[in-house]
């Protein structure tokens, strides 16, 4: 699920809910690394997202960070993320970010991107370099990664694989129905397949739901049975918000103990981790999910 914060304008069809606010992030490891990527400039998507949870996982030790640049060749419905023609890679990038890593401290680093399609490999080199150089420089800490689909091209989710981070994800982001309205260029089972083929290759697999598009329980249900028939080990829950009125509507705000229900179903079905509430997203929690 895309890492959007909590000061996006929701519907003005449906008012947002007093269990949608949050306190300001605060503590002493918080400020401390806030200070350091102030000073050096560094780009998280924790911030540049205004993630509601970004106080507790900087607390903890975990950032996210975003590769590939900030132009996306697709066009999601409930993603901000600019669309457009990206520029070029930067083959330093992968440095950039393995020293950025580094000057943080971060123990567990989560790793995401843009769509690439305009690149043959889908941009997985860039991915692959940027795993093996924060190894080099930073050994001792964990990854994930949030990948895309790569169009299907398995011989650039292969390269995922070789690398083997410790948490690969690739989120399903909404139920069946609704995947060509919010995922536009994306497909339902291409996606189930990226993760069945991440699980043969004996990774730790990893997806993300955001409810409240319009999904039923049924249809949530269902979604939760087709990850865990590829054998998905974590799921993420949370809210959907709109980021700007351009971008699809906030259907409905779903009640906290829905989620909770949702939770229950799923580590009754077998999920090893279920990160499931309003504010959860996909990088919430994460170190959490190494087990």
């Amino acid at each position: 699920m895309s890492e959007v914060g909590v000061e996006e304008k929701s519907s003005a069809r449906v008012k947002k809910p007093s269990w949608l606010r949050v306190k300001l992030p605060t503590g002493k490891e918080y400020l401390k690394v806030r200070e350091l990527v102030s000073d050096h400039k560094l780009h998280t998507i924790c911030e540049s997202g205004n993630c509601p949870n970004m106080g507790e996982c900087w607390g903890a030790g975990t950032a996210t960070f975003m590769i590939l640049g900030n132009i996306c060749t697709r066009s999601c419905g409930f993603c901000a993320v600019a669309t457009g023609r990206p520029e070029a890679i930067d083959p330093f990038e992968p440095l950039r970010v393995a020293k950025s890593v580094k000057l943080m401290s971060v123990k567990h680093c989560v790793l995401t991107s843009v769509d690439r399609d305009d690149l043959e490999d889908g941009g997985s080199i860039i991915w692959a370099n940027v795993v093996n150089k924060v190894r080099e420089l930073s050994p001792s800490t964990t990854m994930e990664t949030l990948i895309p689909d790569f169009m299907g091209k398995w011989v650039n989710l292969q390269r995922i694989i070789d690398v083997a981070p410790e948490i690969v994800s690739h989120n399903l982001e909404t139920v069946r129905r609704l995947t060509k309205e919010v995922r536009i260029q994306a497909k339902y089972d291409r996606s189930l397949e990226v993760l069945m083929r991440l699980k043969k290759g004996g990774m730790k697999t990893k997806s993300g739901v955001m409810l409240g598009l319009g999904e039923t329980e049924e249809e949530v249900i269902e979604t939760m049975t087709d990850l865990r028939s590829v054998n998905v080990d974590i799921l993420t829950l949370g809210q959907y918000l709109q980021p700007t009125k351009e971008h699809l509507p906030v259907a409905e705000f779903v009640n906290p103990k829905m989620f909770d229900k949702y939770k229950a179903i799923g580590l009754k079905m077998g999920f090893r981790y279920v990160e499931s509430g309003p504010l959860v997203r996909s990088s919430y929690h994460a170190e959490k999910h190494l087990f």
